[in-house]
């Protein structure tokens, strides 16, 4: 048999692009349409829904929150589990996926609440992990900024070490539900784990029965070499972005050796490269739609404010038509900060705005005249195995 050809789609609860045509449109919140969404992905045969979150209003751009704000830059966004076990109760096939952040969430809260909704889904619940990147976000916690990004990972390989050991207090078969005996659960095999780490301390046990899963699947997007480490110790799918084949391919090759060294299968990770296909009537009105897209005034402030929720840098102090001074460094997500800045290309700033989704696979055209062009395109790529 073939290898099957993964699919995911990756949104988020919030306004997003709301003057658009097919989108949300930005009210009403009561996650309908996110449900129908995610019908429809299941029944094309997508493996999963990933819906992402952050836990801020940035104020990079210009120091305030003006441009994220008026362009809908992330703001206003819900918190994505409550609309999981919606759409998990209103599917049976496709994957749900929640993004969490392992700053915001006790250990204790998330691994109960990916058990709950782990059952409310039958085994289908991920989640996507997260450490934050932003300290406007880290301000809301209760703390004056991140702490280092390593830090941060040492911090988050604790705290996945934790929830292991929740997800496994309760054995195989302690669930006995015996009515003659009127035992419901073992004791025997319920266990407090009396976490003492660094960082965190838990006793345990989880209070849920183990879910189908026992645990959910794990998603993660590691773009620095720490974040691709973490993702090969314990992610099963990896989101990463598709910008060029030689890219695909290293960051792949690079994924797979980290799995390697920590004794797992690096075919046991599946690698979804982010994609964004632009369509039209014909491809010279695909392309010509994404031209104008692309080079709008507005597009361009809105790229170079988004870029700097994630970097905590403000873009606005540089010039448009000149690039950028040196390369720029960031506590938060220096992977996404280097795709975009591609530094030593000589673009100007506003190229690199432009080209904020820019990629090499061309997804740009008509349902009608492209299929055969991209699927030269996707051969080359599925040729990774991903």
């Amino acid at each position: 048999m073939p290898k099957r050809f993964h699919l995911a789609w990756f949104t988020n609860f919030t306004a997003g692009a709301w003057d658009a045509t097919f989108t949300h449109g930005g009210s009403p919140w009561d996650g309908k349409f996110y449900v129908e969404f995610a019908q429809a992905l299941e029944r094309a045969c997508f493996d999963y829904i990933m819906l992402e979150d952050t836990l801020m209003v940035s104020e990079a751009y210009r120091g305030t929150a003006e441009a994220t704000l008026k362009y809908g830059l992330q703001v206003p966004k819900h918190d994505p589990v409550p609309l999981a076990a919606m759409i998990a109760a209103a599917t049976s096939r496709l994957g749900v996926v929640a993004t969490m952040s392992t700053m915001a969430w006790p250990p204790f809260m998330l691994a109960r609440v990916s058990t709950t909704i782990d059952h409310i889904a039958g085994g289908r619940f991920g989640w996507n992990i997260v450490t934050s990147g932003e300290d406007i976000a880290a301000q809301n916690f209760g703390l004056d900024k991140l702490p280092p990004r390593e830090l941060r990972y040492a911090m988050a390989d604790e705290y996945m070490d934790l929830v292991y050991q929740l997800f496994d207090a309760w054995e195989p078969g302690a669930v006995v539900m015996d009515r003659d005996r009127g035992i419901y659960a073992d004791w025997r095999k319920v266990h407090p784990i009396d976490f003492h780490g660094e960082f965190f301390k838990c006793r345990g046990p989880l209070n849920t029965v183990p879910s189908p899963q026992r645990r959910p699947t794990f998603i993660q997007a590691g773009g620095s070499p720490r974040g691709r480490a973490f993702a090969a110790k314990h992610a099963d799918s990896v989101i990463a972005p598709g910008r060029d084949i030689q890219g695909m391919k290293e960051y792949r090759d690079d994924v797979r050796a980290h799995a390697a060294k920590f004794g797992r299968n690096p075919d046991d990770i599946k690698i979804l490269w982010l994609v964004y296909p632009t369509f039209g009537e014909t491809t010279r009105e695909a392309r010509e739609a994404y031209r104008r897209l692309v080079t709008s005034s507005a597009f361009v402030e809105a790229s170079l404010a988004a870029s700097g929720t994630t970097s905590d840098i403000d873009f606005s102090q540089y010039d448009l038509d000149k690039p950028l001074p040196g390369r720029l460094t960031t506590n938060g997500e220096q992977g996404s900060l280097d795709r975009f800045q591609q530094w030593g290309s000589g673009k100007t700033l506003r190229q690199l705005a432009a080209e904020r989704f820019d990629s090499e696979l061309d997804l740009i055209g008509s349902p009608i005249t492209s299929p055969t062009r991209w699927r030269r395109r996707w051969r080359r790529s599925a040729a990774m195995g991903s």
